[in-house]
């Protein structure tokens, strides 16, 4: 099996608000960190990614942000202007013009045009070994499976000419294990694992492998069983109210809080079993526990960093 980051291309996705970002963020950092010269690339231009590093904004233009770490914003008409000079040889022009309104009449009248400038300009800096690694913070779970298939849909279009034949070289890259790779991101709750699960089966319209999934906000085992009988036996109404009068102050506030994580942590378990299952003894799982801190920023991006090295060690 191919290691998660031995492969040179990675598309990060999930459900939104499972850490996607923070996540893509620390695989690009650890994989920096690692030796590995590497880009990040935001596709939707929100500018959390570079926000996990509070690094302020970067454009299409790769700007390094830490030692051997490189950040970008996909932009396709930029991407456009850098297709046709490569290819064409045509100058980069500021404006694309009439070209532009072109441009987009075919990427309405026929979807994946978009999606392909995107692919296509990760794909090219992965086949021109500009890095070692590119990381994609690629579209959420309900849209990727589009942007992953975009290449082949514009390749079953068409038969001939110079757009197939970059098609064909992007398949290729993109339906090699060894090269690229898919990481999912979840959260163990309901609708993630199976919105998770679900994306795992669409990933073999793409041919796009699957190389991990991580689970991201995982509770730790707070009371074993001893510690739950001893709990147990705090919470009655005779044993709280001694407890509170030996401290002077009340406790029930704290005994709430100890039995509300205990209930998360059976319900988080159940959700993870079911993940686990439907994933298979062959796949790849990650996890990333809860932070307890603020789960945005450098500060949380370094501690998933943390806690990813320690997981693929």
């Amino acid at each position: 099996m191919v290691g998660v980051l031995d492969r040179r291309l990675l598309f990060v996705t999930g459900k939104g608000g499972v850490g996607k970002t923070t996540v893509a963020a620390a695989l690009g950092l650890l994989a920096a960190r690692e030796g590995r010269r590497t880009l990040m690339c935001e596709v939707d231009a929100k500018g959390d990614l570079t926000a996990a590093f509070e690094a302020g904004e970067v454009g299409f233009s790769p700007r390094e942000l830490e030692p051997r770490l490189f950040a970008m914003t996909m932009d396709t008409e930029e991407s456009l202007k850098e297709y046709l000079a490569l290819q064409l040889h045509l100058p980069r022009l500021a404006r694309l013009g009439p070209l532009a309104r072109t441009f987009d009449f075919l990427a309405n009248a026929a979807p994946g045009v978009k999606e392909v400038l995107t692919v296509g300009k990760l794909a090219w800096e992965v086949r021109e070994r500009h890095y070692d690694l590119v990381v994609v913070d690629a579209a959420a779970s309900g849209h990727v499976v589009g942007q992953l298939r975009a290449p082949q849909a514009i390749n079953e279009l068409l038969s001939v000419g110079l757009v197939r034949e970059q098609t064909d070289w992007m398949m290729e890259l993109l339906n090699d294990p060894a090269t690229t790779g898919v990481v999912i991101v979840a959260a163990p709750e309901e609708m993630p694992v199976t919105e998770s699960l679900e994306l795992v089966d669409q990933l073999a319209s793409t041919g796009v492998d699957l190389a991990a999934v991580v689970v991201n906000r995982v509770l730790p085992e707070l009371f074993g069983r001893g510690e739950e009988e001893v709990f147990a036996r705090l919470v009655e109404p005779a044993a709280s109210a001694a407890l509170s009068a030996a401290l002077r102050r009340p406790v029930h506030r704290v005994l709430d809080a100890a039995r509300l994580a205990m209930t998360l942590r059976r319900t988080r378990a159940a959700h993870l079993s079911r993940l686990r299952q439907g994933l298979g003894p062959e796949r790849t799982v990650l996890y990333v526990p809860e932070l307890f801190t603020r789960s945005h920023g450098r500060r949380a991006t370094v501690q998933v960093t943390e806690a990813l090295a320690a997981e693929l060690s």
